[in-house]
């Protein structure tokens, strides 16, 4: 028996999300890392994503639905949103995978807590640090104290990346009414609104910002 769209969806679009940020943090590491051992730390990262997206490839075979098919929707939106926030240096590419990625997970994670529980245990296990932020966040905290006039630069570049994934974000729900549907669902269940689902995302957001220091 095939699982509902909304749960297809949402799986789909997180499996073309850790394919692309496999892609993403693979090319950082070979263009932007600053040291051999930068390169090798975000190298490593980036083959956890692909371990992930083939746990959630093997999933939709799974369930009866084609991968390729079930993430074909999000490619344009997903590229779009990259394109549009490429990093242009180390620090900033540092905080796209913080940060950026990071509201992302939170929505995904929103959107996935009321499903089946073996559905939302994979998207926890799909979603899971495996040690990003410290990453991140000790490699910044390090850039702002030698250099403290970066912190302007990457705070606004922060905010810059949460206004494209929401406007994205946006996008994918408004074209895709069986996800939107999940994330409606979750809500109603936990007697909340979306203006608390997205107070509670930019707590998180916040809470991101203040580890990095900025």
């Amino acid at each position: 028996m095939k699982e509902s769209p909304g749960v297809v969806d949402l799986l789909g679009v997180l499996a073309y999300a850790e394919l692309s940020a496999y892609a993403r943090m693979t090319e950082d590491a070979a263009t932007l890392a600053p040291s051999l051992a930068d390169r090798a730390a975000l190298s490593e990262l980036a083959v956890t994503e692909y371990a992930h997206f083939r746990l959630l490839r093997d999933r939709l075979t799974e369930l009866g639905a084609d991968p390729d098919e079930a993430m074909a929707p999000f490619i344009a939106a997903l590229e779009a949103w990259h394109a549009q926030t490429r990093p242009s240096d180390w620090l900033q590419a540092l905080v796209k995978t913080y940060v950026g990625d990071g509201i992302a997970h939170d929505f995904y994670r929103e959107a996935a807590r009321h499903l089946d529980p073996s559905i939302a245990r994979l998207v926890d296990e799909v979603l899971v640090d495996e040690g990003r932020s410290q990453f991140a966040v000790e490699r910044v905290r390090a850039a702002i104290e030698t250099d403290p006039v970066a912190s302007g630069r990457l705070a606004l570049w922060a905010r810059r990346l949460v206004g494209e994934a929401l406007s994205q974000g946006q996008q994918v729900a408004s074209a895709r009414p069986e996800l939107a549907t999940l994330l409606t669902e979750s809500l109603e269940e936990g007697k909340a609104d979306i203006s608390r689902l997205f107070a509670k995302l930019q707590e998180e957001h916040n809470k991101r910002m203040a580890a990095m220091g900025l």
